[in-house]
């Protein structure tokens, strides 16, 4: 790990000028769950940790309201999913946060950073190989002839196929759900969705934050669809792992006719994947077998595969298809 210098902000105004210094890379600190492995790796170096903890009496309550739900971004993983009104009318967000990492990570890791993860491409994480495009702009990218079985088969493009490997971002993807930032400029929203870049041809730019900016919240809207909402997570080990495809399903049904449908889907794609054909697929038309697949068919019909993740498509088809069965039989 390199050397770096470390301030603990007190307030608001001293984390964005401690990060905005010209003569120093910083990077924001909550849980560092993330942010600590990647330094160890050498794949992060940051001279300056702004350590933003101090910040959580205003950044880290967890509200319901007949409006909707707001997140504050340093609430930690576990106080977000075990809260009750998060439970009861969000349960999509409550299972994201469940079956993400182990509950020792949950216990330390904020909702902020947690959206903020980077890949666990072997190759971007792991310095001796040089060529990754997201570690070291136009070096290449070695997992497209590589070992790529927990790639990416949507969003991809030439220069980077790595999985986003988050959970929770599917989950605010499907829901509309807004990002409050702060930043030298002062606050503003955004949509969620808007978040995260595909990686194009700069797959070293993963996000639309402007440097210096931090995540201080989300908003979450109320809906007739949260209540009937699920996350579905395929992964190698039950216990604790990576999806290898996951589905973020809410639904609004009348009769068992999809009135709303809202689909994002996991470990498929290069980014929290909000899949609005098959969200199409699906409106008006009575949620069965059938209908699920022709929207899941609908939903990976542009997958592009690399040998070892072309399992992918027909795992991601099968488990969207599950999850809006199992939200379809959901009691609300």
């Amino acid at each position: 790990m390199r050397a770096f210098d470390y301030v603990r902000a007190a307030d608001p105004r001293q984390a964005l000028a401690a990060a905005a210094r010209p003569d120093r890379v910083a990077r924001y600190l909550a849980g560092g769950t993330t942010l600590i492995d990647l330094m160890k790796l050498d794949v992060e170096g940051p001279a300056r940790l702004v350590d933003v903890n101090a910040l959580a009496t205003r950044f880290g309550a967890v509200e319901a309201t007949p409006k909707g739900l707001r997140l504050g971004a340093l609430a930690r993983m576990s106080e977000a999913e075990a809260h009750p009104e998060v439970r009861r009318d969000y349960p999509l967000i409550a299972d994201s946060l469940r079956l993400a990492a182990s509950p020792q990570l949950r216990n330390m890791a904020s909702l902020g950073g947690n959206v903020l993860q980077r890949t666990r491409c072997a190759y971007f994480r792991d310095v001796s190989f040089a060529a990754c495009n997201k570690r070291d702009p136009g070096s290449g990218c070695a997992a497209l002839e590589g070992v790529n079985r927990r790639h990416a088969v949507l969003g991809v493009s030439e220069a980077c196929i790595a999985t986003y490997p988050g959970d929770l971002g599917q989950a605010l993807t499907a829901l509309d759900a807004e990002v409050e930032i702060l930043g030298p400029a002062g606050p503003r929203m955004m949509a969620f969705e808007g978040l995260h870049r595909a990686p194009a041809a700069t797959p070293h730019i993963e996000t639309a934050l402007a440097p210096g900016e931090l995540i201080t919240g989300f908003f979450v809207p109320a809906g007739p669809w949260t209540r009937r909402s699920l996350y579905l997570k395929v992964r190698d080990r039950a216990s604790f792992d990576f999806a290898l495809a996951a589905a973020a399903v809410a639904l609004d049904l009348e009769d068992g006719v999809v009135r709303q449908a809202r689909i994002a889907l996991g470990g498929v794609a290069t980014r929290p994947w909000r899949s609005r054909v098959a969200e199409a697929r699906l409106a008006g038309r009575r949620l069965d077998q059938a209908s699920a697949g022709a929207a899941a068919e609908a939903a990976f019909a542009g997958a592009v595969t690399h040998g070892g993740n072309d399992y992918k498509p027909e795992l991601g088809r099968r488990t969207l298809v599950r999850a809006l069965m199992a939200a379809q039989a959901m009691e609300v």
